[in-house]
């Protein structure tokens, strides 16, 4: 298990209570989540400036390493992807560690695939011969985003969401064929900083749309917004439990897919 947080919003905006000091913040849920399980085993934190991601990993406990804290109060943006990891698959090391990125592309995965060890050599396959050299750690979860990435560029044409729906059923199908038993949870935020995808499966996953600038009420009513406010606000967080207390986070059925456009309109359809 792994605790995930993707964010996106019209105007830039801190994030900064939202990972650490909100009352469910993702440092929080690092130290010990609803159902009690430490999230330890590291962190990351990438965010979009001028259309490029900003990427941070570190392979240890967000709560005891200073650099969690300073590069989360320095993230002012209008797209943040930040993960918090419990390995199940690949050791505790920087290159097992989330968000991962490649180019403009960043991925986060919450899960488990059971059955990795009898299906990476198919995933490895069924990648672009390039994208195929990329992978540099053990886990499922950069296996998977590689081969979502080989999936996206045979078909740059086809909706993301199309493409993932695609991708994600192989896996699931090539898991079930290896082991029926085995588990294949899979949450995950995958974005390229203009357009967002997000899936429950298997895990739980729940989202907040913001109409209007949310004041934040652990600093006092503070917007946390650059500049002046526009006109038409939106802005939409995705988490796998709810960060703040004060707000209606709708949790997703399982099963469910989102998708965020680059005007923030928000999808949910069935995987």
């Amino acid at each position: 298990m792994c605790r995930l947080y993707g964010f996106r919003s019209t105007q830039r905006r801190k994030v900064e209570c939202e990972l650490i000091a909100a009352q469910n913040s993702l440092l929080r849920q690092s130290l010990g989540d609803s159902q009690g399980q430490i999230h330890g085993d590291g962190w990351g934190l990438g965010h979009y400036q001028q259309d490029r991601p900003q990427l941070v990993r570190r392979p240890s406990a967000a709560g005891s390493d200073d650099d969690y804290r300073w590069t989360a109060a320095m993230a002012f943006t209008t797209n943040a992807v930040a993960h918090v990891r419990h390995a199940t698959v690949g050791p505790r090391l920087l290159d097992n560690t989330h968000p991962f990125q490649v180019d403009r592309w960043l991925f986060a995965h919450n899960g488990t695939l059971g059955a990795f060890g009898s299906i990476r050599t198919r995933m490895l396959e069924a990648m672009t011969p390039a994208i195929r050299l990329r992978p540099r750690g053990d886990t499922d979860s950069e296996h998977l985003f590689h081969y979502l990435l080989s999936c996206r560029e045979r078909e740059p044409a086809v909706p993301l969401a199309t493409v993932v729906r695609t991708a994600i059923t192989n896996v699931v199908d090539w898991s079930r064929q290896a082991d029926r038993h085995a588990e294949a949870a899979i949450n995950m935020i995958l974005t390229d900083g203009s357009q967002s995808v997000a899936l429950r499966l298997g895990r739980t996953l729940w989202h907040v749309e913001r109409r209007q600038v949310h004041p934040c009420r652990v600093c006092g009513g503070a917007l946390h917004v650059e500049g002046p406010i526009r006109a038409g606000y939106r802005a939409v967080a995705f988490a796998s439990e709810p960060i703040t207390d004060d707000e209606h986070w709708i949790e997703a059925r399982d099963g469910t897919l989102f998708t965020v456009a680059a005007d923030l309109r928000l999808g949910i359809e069935a995987l």
